[in-house]
């Protein structure tokens, strides 16, 4: 099983979250209309499609994912390929290389590889932009098992952050928080849909009962933060 078209139908997927998430991503990089940008694990590409409308881009933005996701942006350039060989190939150099909640799938060996890459395919100026679940009081609604799993994956994540800051000590971190209000029986639509890679390895079985807990613990309306530790690094 795979994350294929995971943000669809999500908060993630929304046109208040895309913004907002915009937003923020322009008060960490300067973009103009000539500036090129690069979208690693880019989903179905609506946040760089919006991008790419907000600031009027005259090349189009280049989003890569190793799925073939229905309903792309045309907006963008989708390549369905791996990050590193997209990056030891291309010629072309990016003001901003983006990487949003992918980093995690990686090796540790394979993230410095892809930062490696990634830093040579820089503008003088340019920025890489990672965004990973942020580790410390995380409020994703769970159930028990999904919780047991989720704490492992921040742990590792955790990891993945200070690799990430003993690489390039002069990062900068920023968290980006966007609030979600969502009804009960959509977010257990969302979990039977496996949105989240934690929920990927979990049985039919494990889901239902997961779903059981979820009516049980929580309203009808779920109310919570979803919190992003933002990792930027230049030249």
């Amino acid at each position: 099983m795979s994350l294929k078209n995971w943000d669809n139908k999500t908060w993630l997927s929304s046109k208040k979250y895309i913004h907002s998430f915009n937003r923020f991503l322009l008060k960490q990089v300067k973009l103009s209309s000539d500036s090129y940008i690069l979208d690693i694990g880019c989903g179905r590409g609506k946040i760089l499609g919006n991008l790419s409308t907000k600031l009027r881009l005259r090349k189009k933005p280049i989003g890569i994912d190793v799925e073939q996701h229905r309903d792309r942006d045309k907006r963008i350039a989708f390549k369905k390929t791996d990050a590193i060989r997209f990056l030891k190939k291309s010629e072309v150099k990016f003001d901003l290389i983006l990487i949003k909640q992918t980093i995690h799938f990686l090796k540790f060996s394979e993230i410095k590889k892809l930062l490696f890459y990634c830093k040579k395919r820089l503008n003088l100026k340019g920025k890489i932009i990672i965004f990973t679940l942020d580790t410390s009081k995380n409020e994703i609604p769970t159930f028990l098992s999904f919780e047991k799993k989720l704490q492992i994956s921040l742990n590792r994540d955790k990891k993945i952050i200070q690799l990430i800051s003993n690489l390039y000590p002069k990062r900068k971190l920023e968290k980006f928080v966007f609030k979600v209000k969502i009804t009960k029986k959509k977010y257990n639509e969302m979990i039977k849909n496996r949105y989240i890679s934690t929920l990927l390895k979990f049985s039919f079985k494990e889901i239902a009962k997961g779903i059981s807990e979820i009516n049980y613990k929580y309203k009808k309306i779920i109310n919570f933060k979803d919190k992003l530790v933002c990792l930027i690094i230049k030249i």
